[in-house]
């Protein structure tokens, strides 16, 4: 006799019970996923072809400086910005050249474009140098900007003795006390340079104490056929700068017009009456 173990099936159930469902592996290599990748991937493709083609700009050097016609550029005179320049990519200078050493034949603005049709191969300037006092400096002083040179004649010279009016009250003409000597005031400033570019400034030191106590080195730019009369006009006397505000050189119409402005004479004329002092 067999004997079965569990309950005994009940009357009205299935002597078959069914089968379980299973749950089956996600298939992630269906056809939505890569249609949706291919979707992702020429979207990225296209967007990336409609910026490149949407950027023309381009790598232009730019002033860093206002720099004066005559200057030789250097690396700090210049840098590098994207700009779009449309047709007109041929009119200005193109990061891809160099322009180091070159000289600018007219000026230009901080920040502005350089043309390259002011860019100079070679110049008929050469380089001197300027030992100036520190206290004779502007602080305002760079490189690139247009300056005027003074040379000032520290050398006392003889004053002619002043001529007493005996029509003045107070003069008395029987002493034989000589009259105080009058100090000229003129003759002892001139203009050496006008509107020279500079080129280096070398020795600058900061600080209060070092204002007239250091000798600053300007190197300037003038024509060659001018050197010798600057080193002449300078010698055995100080000198003194001032910078001036443009770095634009005035044009010969300027020149004119300020000339029938300006006294001819570097002192007023004598009065042919010295002045009387008031009490």
């Amino acid at each position: 006799m067999v004997h079965t173990s569990g309950p005994a099936p009940t009357a009205g159930s299935s002597a078959i019970s069914p089968a379980p469902g299973r749950l089956h592996a996600p298939k992630w290599l269906n056809f939505r996923l890569i249609a949706g990748i291919l979707l992702v991937l020429v979207s990225v493709v296209v967007g990336a072809r409609v910026v490149t083609a949407a950027d023309t700009s381009d790598m232009v050097w730019a002033a860093a400086a206002d720099l004066a016609a005559g200057t030789v550029l250097t690396g700090d005179d210049l840098r590098a910005v994207s700009v779009r320049l449309s047709d007109a990519g041929d009119a200005y200078l193109l990061t891809s050249t160099d322009p180091i050493g070159r000289v600018l034949s007219a000026p230009v603005g901080a920040g502005e474009l350089v043309a390259a049709s002011i860019l100079a191969e070679t110049s008929t300037l050469v380089d001197i140098a300027l030992p100036i006092a520190a206290g004779f400096v502007p602080p305002s002083l760079q490189r690139g900007q247009l300056i005027d040179v003074y040379a000032i004649d520290a050398t006392p010279t003889a004053a002619a003795p002043s001529v007493p009016d005996p029509g003045q009250p107070g003069t008395d003409t029987g002493t034989d006390t000589p009259a105080s000597p009058v100090s000229p005031s003129s003759g002892i400033v001139t203009v050496v340079v006008e509107a020279a570019v500079v080129q280096l400034i070398a020795g600058r030191s900061d600080g209060a104490l070092s204002i007239g106590s250091s000798t600053i080195q300007v190197v300037i730019s003038v024509e060659a056929d001018q050197a010798p009369g600057v080193f002449a006009a300078i010698a055995g006397k100080e000198l003194a700068l001032a910078v001036r505000a443009s770095t634009s050189r005035p044009s010969a119409d300027d020149d004119e017009d300020g000339d029938e402005d300006e006294p001819t004479g570097t002192q007023p004329p004598a009065s042919s009456t010295p002045a009387t002092p008031t009490n």
